[in-house]
Order: structure tokens, then C-alpha cells, then sequence
């Protein structure tokens, strides 16, 4: 079940808008394409709420912004005008919820939900989805260059490149400009970073992420969305750009959609995640062939969590008492 709420006020938690999703208008003065911005969220309501406040000093703003709040239902508490980062700009947000799946996060079906929700929005072929991780503060120019790569590139798939912040103060996030971002932030080794004004086309399908993309109406349609049979981490994302593919749709690299990824702890490899990653991972090869993050499968091997077992992984009887102990474990 997907419950929502709308709010065009700069205080969602307070008032609630009477204008349905299709009655939304461009923000004044835009004219041509227009955008929406859908990010998922679980528990990042700082850095949901840094989100905001650059979306709300784009160059060109989104006329909402889809908020699909998983197993959160408290994330509107968490935008309130009261709390740290809140900001005074007019930035249309429509929150969906949506629940756990078997007990783990619906990633592919939040994406769904939110891209559902931002094409009622849409009404022109031009107009564009643009999904955003929670995770990404947006450069002021991510929606104008996500915009003008797709008058150029209209049948791609649209990646903007993202770096990523070193661990920072929070008040230091809070103050610092675009540019600061940019010289503080490090580029991804093994993802291209064309410069602002410049679009690489032909990319490697393989280098897809889900944290910063965009397409028309058709390229999603044509794709058909996020494969919801992915469920908890890993997988969802490489099985979309490979649905993109052998459908012909181009990967493109959009040099000034610029995102700064904030920092926040993670394991490596991520063990917690090792029965999604499996599970996942064999419904992937099932489709194509071949196991995705054979990295993250690999060092679990080393670590004696996993094995071969043909062309499959599986998990040893250590990860199998690893997990076993988790589960029990107090939370």
C-alpha cells in the first residue's frame, strides 16, 4: 500500500496542499521542458533536507520534487521548518510511502512509485524524470544540463557524474557553496567526469549508477521501469541499464549535472548485505548470464562467507551462523 501527502509551502509538515499532482504549473517564468526530481529515502533526513536546499537554488527548478519515503513514515516530521536545514525557498515536494518488502527496502519499487507519481506531472514528450540518491547534494546546474543533454540526446539514458565528499562537519555541509562542494569533492576512479558542457556518448552500460540519472517519458517506458522482483540492496540498478541496452537505449554522460555525494559510514565489504547480494545476484544471472558485484563476491570469498559452486555463489555455513547470530542478536 502507497500513502501520500503533498505540500507546496517551504513547511510541508504544516500545510497540505488542495492541487492535485496533474494541476502542478512550472515554476514562473519557465517556459519548454520541465522536471521532476524523485529521490527514495530511508533515515537520511539531514541529508534529505541538504538535498532540498540545493534543489531550491537550481538554475532551473524542478516544478516538484517526489520524495518515496521507504518504511519512513516520519520523514515529514524530519523536513519540518523547526529542524536543522530546513529551507524558507518554495520548493514543491509530494511525499509517497511506501513499506518494507519481506522486511527489506523496496529500492526498484520506490523508484517506480515515485517516476508513477512524477508523470502525472508530466505531460510533454520533452519533459523529464530525473532521480537523484538521497545521498547527492545537486549542483545549481544538474536540471538545466540534465535538460539540455536530452534536447540532444533524447532517446539515451543520462548520467551525470557524482564525487564524493570527505567526512565534513555538519555546519561546514550546511555553509558551503557549489563551489566549494566541487573542490572539496573527489571524482569516482572508475566513472567518467566530462566537464561541464561536454556529454560522452556510447558509455558502458556496466558504469550505470542509480545515484544521478535521467530520461524522457518514452526512455522509461521503453525500459519499463525498475524489475521489482529486486528487493534490498544490490542488482536492481545493473538489471535496468541492462534492460536499456538490449532495448538499443544509449548510456550518455552529462558533463555539468554535477552531484556531491555526502559522506556517511559504510562496511566494505558490505556483509550486512550478503543474502540480498546473493539473492539478488542469482536473479540477475538467472536473466543474463552472468553475476553482478563479483567484486563484493569475491571478498567475501576471501573472507570465507561465500563459495563457488558452478557458475553460482553461495553462502558458507560461517555467513549462514554470521547471519543467524544477527538476527538474534538485540537491536
Amino acid at each position: 500500500m502507497i500513502r501520500s501527502s503533498t505540500s507546496t509551502s517551504s513547511h510541508p509538515s504544516r500545510q497540505t496542499s488542495q492541487t492535485s499532482p496533474s494541476e502542478q504549473t512550472s515554476p514562473p517564468g519557465q517556459t519548454g521542458p520541465r522536471a521532476v526530481v524523485i529521490t527514495a529515502v530511508h533515515e537520511r533526513g539531514v541529508h534529505l533536507r541538504r538535498q532540498r536546499a540545493a534543489l531550491a537554488l537550481s538554475d532551473q527548478a524542478p516544478i516538484t520534487h517526489v520524495v518515496v519515503a521507504m518504511a519512513d513514515p516520519e520523514i515529514l516530521r524530519r523536513l519540518a521548518p523547526d529542524q536543522p536545514m530546513s529551507t524558507d525557498a518554495a520548493l514543491p515536494i509530494e511525499v509517497l510511502e511506501i513499506p518494507r518488502s519481506a522486511g527489506r527496502l523496496p529500492l526498484a519499487a520506490a523508484r517506480n512509485a515515485g517516476a508513477s507519481r512524477a508523470l502525472e506531472s508530466l505531460a510533454g514528450p520533452e519533459d523529464l524524470l530525473i532521480f537523484l540518491d538521497v545521498d547527492c547534494i545537486p549542483d545549481p546546474g544538474l536540471i538545466s544540463a540534465y535538460l539540455d543533454a536530452s534536447r540532444l540526446r533524447p532517446e539515451d539514458l543520462l548520467c551525470g557524474p557524482v564525487a564524493y565528499l570527505p567526512e565534513l562537519p555538519g555546519e561546514t555541509l550546511d555553509a558551503a557553496s557549489a563551489q566549494e562542494l566541487a573542490e572539496w569533492a573527489a571524482p569516482h576512479p572508475a566513472r567518467p567526469a566530462p566537464e561541464p558542457g561536454e556529454i560522452r556518448t556510447h558509455g558502458e552500460h556496466a558504469l550505470f549508477w542509480s545515484l544521478s540519472f535521467a530520461v524522457r517519458r518514452e526512455v522509461w517506458e521503453k525500459i519499463g521501469g525498475f524489475d521489482e522482483a529486486y528487493t534490498g540492496y544490490g542488482a536492481e540498478d545493473t538489471d535496468f541499464s541492462w534492460r536499456a541496452r538490449s532495448h538499443g537505449i544509449e548510456l550518455t554522460w552529462v558533463g555539468g549535472a554535477r552531484a556531491f555525494h555526502q559522506h556517511h559510514p559504510v562496511s566494505r565489504p558490505p556483509v550486512e548485505h550478503l543474502n540480498d547480494i546473493l539473492r539478488n545476484g542469482a536473479l540477475f544471472a538467472d536473466r543474463w548470464g552472468h553475476w553482478p558485484m563479483e567484486g563484493w563476491l569475491q571478498e567475501f570469498e576471501r573472507l570465507g562467507l561465500v563459495r563457488r559452486e558452478g557458475a553460482d555463489w553461495v553462502a558458507t555455513g560461517d555467513a549462514r551462523r554470521s547471519a543467524q547470530n544477527a538476527a538474534g542478536s538485540p537491536t
